[in-house]
């Protein structure tokens, strides 16, 4: 079964003994929970942590209109932005100095590379991702369909080691980064 927001739902409901819905907007107490809470607890999990599924980077488009004050120019932020990680000049992905005002980044540089976390298609969920989503879906939806707050705490709890477990598999993904200039090691030599 490909992942979509409706599935996602439906495994959050089954997890809590709710009825599974067949649809988002079907008129049930439990698609109405479904519809309100997913988006916003879909995006909160997917800002939380620099997922390799959802992290990208991009050249940002310079706006004419310049910022009233701070730094110099004002740039464009991509779509589906959730959070931005680093801004670097071309060809360095890090390394600018930035605020985030708006929908626009700041910065003195004439150009920008912003390395960012932007929502992706639930279709490109990993699965320790998904668990983790469905896992904290599944505490969120527990008190207002079931009003078990000892069952709520109890998801809340599995949901935390599911994302604990996602962040750790999520970030076996690339080569740790080695310190750069930390002041202790330079003087050492």
């Amino acid at each position: 079964m490909a992942l979509s927001a409706l599935a996602l739902c439906a495994r959050a409901l089954l997890k809590i003994g709710a009825q599974p819905i067949a649809s988002l907007d079907e008129g049930t107490a439990e698609a109405e929970v479904a519809a309100n809470l997913y988006p916003g607890l879909r995006d909160a999990l997917l800002a939380a942590h620099p997922w390799s599924f959802a992290t990208g980077q991009e050249t940002l488009p310079r706006l004419a209109a310049q910022p009233a004050a701070d730094f110099l120019h004002a740039f464009q932020l991509p779509a589906g932005f959730l959070r931005a990680l680093s801004a670097g000049a071309p060809g360095r992905g890090r390394g600018l100095a930035y605020r985030i005002l708006e929908d626009r980044l700041h910065c003195n540089a004439q150009q920008v590379v912003l390395t960012y976390i932007f929502r992706p298609e639930e279709s490109a969920f990993p699965p320790h991702f998904a668990a983790a989503l469905v896992a904290r879906l599944a505490a969120e939806f527990c008190i207002p369909l079931t009003e078990s707050t000892g069952r709520a705490q109890l998801l809340a709890s599995q949901a935390e080691a599911e994302f604990r477990a996602a962040r750790r598999a999520d970030s076996q993904q690339a080569t740790p980064r080695a310190i750069e200039d930390f002041p202790l090691v330079s003087v050492r030599g």
